[in-house]
């Protein structure tokens, strides 16, 4: 759902980089859907170009051809020149996915982890500085909020992240509010601080494809459903919640790309500005109430363990989106069911992902 007060939909040129992963991919059929021209920027290292076909086949054979893509790397300058001269008529904004999420990952490899998320992103920031384009939607995170003084968590809750994952969305969110400060009057910035990201495209033909063993629940719980995986652990059955396992504020991938869209329409309507929202439900689902949901919308057994609690993990995180909706007029309309529902659909169809 989006406000009125943000509807203002000229057709802009949108550079999406990422735009071929899981969330990127949901966002590029809405833009495109939207009325946008779009060209879609990915290394293709942890996504398939096949969900951009997938992305032109449901956006019909009148939209597919205003989606291009091409294969670089947001730290090489010379990649990006070429996706700002690509565009004939230049680039009004830019929705920034690309980047690296495995937060487990982040602890082993953060040299990695700070060149791509953190120097990548300076790298994007400098080419559209040099090609007068200053509309800008970045993927930000709830991890920066680390371990949360209260629940519903507000966009004025402390930055104090746990992991360099969480350390390296916080960084590019200072160099976002450093170089919006150096130019206030040219730069329109929006940091959408997603929640936990789940689901899939209704159809069931794009959704989320982790390479290897998954990192986030939602995939795991899937891959165990369609026979891929044996069984789910549970960190932790001890946690201060209902039933001891963790709560969390799962929004639908769906929702969160209608999110993008009326961010996006917010910064071309509106004066230059640095807007910086939460996305999520507001509502906060545990580990087991995942479970008992998907294993309702797919008529299978989810065996599950309950192991020991994982380092860095917070007994509950949950959302306050109000100023999402008081702003955007945008709010979520998926909730657990649809989330499993759509999920499995994506899942049944694609048991082994894009392969």
């Amino acid at each position: 759902m989006v406000g009125l007060h943000c509807l203002i939909n000229p057709v802009a040129k949108l550079l999406i980089t990422g735009g071929a992963g899981f969330i990127g991919s949901h966002t590029a059929l809405v833009l495109l859907e939207a009325g946008h021209e779009l060209l879609v920027f990915d290394d293709f290292s942890n996504s398939s170009p096949i969900a951009l076909d997938r992305v032109r086949e449901l956006a019909g054979p009148a939209a597919a051809p205003r989606l291009r893509q091409m294969q670089g790397d947001i730290r090489n300058p010379r990649d990006l020149e070429q996706a700002f001269t690509k565009a004939p008529s230049g680039i009004d904004a830019v929705i920034h996915f690309a980047g690296l999420k495995a937060v487990g990952e982040s602890v082993q490899k953060p040299l990695h982890y700070w060149d791509v998320n953190v120097n990548g992103s300076r790298c994007l920031l400098e080419a559209m500085d040099a090609h007068g384009c200053h509309t800008l939607v970045f993927s930000s995170s709830a991890t920066l909020y680390g371990y949360p003084e209260a629940v519903p968590i507000p966009e004025t809750a402390p930055i104090a992240p746990i992991n360099p994952y969480g350390h390296t969305k916080a960084a590019v969110e200072q160099m976002l509010t450093d170089l919006h400060a150096s130019a206030p009057d040219a730069w329109r910035i929006a940091c959408l601080r997603y929640f936990n990201p789940v689901g899939a495209h209704p159809s069931g033909r794009i959704g989320e494809n982790p390479l290897g063993i998954p990192n986030n629940l939602f995939p795991f719980v899937s891959q165990v459903a369609v026979g891929r995986r044996a069984q789910l652990q549970v960190f932790g059955g001890d946690w201060p919640t209902p039933d001891g396992t963790g709560v969390r504020d799962y929004i639908h991938v769906m929702d969160l790309a209608e999110g993008h869209r009326a961010a996006l329409d917010c910064l071309l309507a509106e004066a230059p500005q640095l807007l910086t929202l939460n996305l999520g439900s507001g509502q906060g689902q545990s580990v087991l109430e995942v479970v008992q949901a998907m294993e309702a919308a797919s008529g299978r057994s989810i065996p599950y363990a309950i192991t020991d609690r994982r380092p860095g993990d917070a007994a509950i995180s949950v959302a306050d989106p109000s100023q999402a909706a008081q702003r955007l007029g945008w709010r979520t309309q998926r909730g657990l069911e649809d989330i499993c529902r759509d999920g499995w659909a994506w899942q049944q169809q694609n048991p082994e992902g894009y392969a």
